[in-house]
């Protein structure tokens, strides 16, 4: 089953809390991927990398919530 919809998050607090607390997972907590929120924070944003590599795909819409919903709505 595929879900055309997209995720009810926006995709502009979601870049905004990725641009300012990327490197603790901000963006990660938001969408309820808590998981790896978590292991952003101890790593601080995957040394930099995972933090980098999560801006590019929230800018291009492809950044996915813990539902595996495209977070397309700004």
């Amino acid at each position: 089953m595929t879900n055309e919809q997209g995720s009810e998050k926006s995709r502009l607090v979601t870049l905004l809390l990725c641009f300012l607390l990327g490197w603790a997972g901000g963006h990660r907590f938001y969408v309820n991927k808590v998981g790896t929120g978590i292991i952003m924070l101890v790593t601080m944003g995957g040394f930099g990398i995972w933090y980098f590599v999560d801006f590019v795909m929230i800018s291009l819409g492809a950044f996915k919530d813990k539902d595996n919903l495209p977070i397309t709505k700004w």
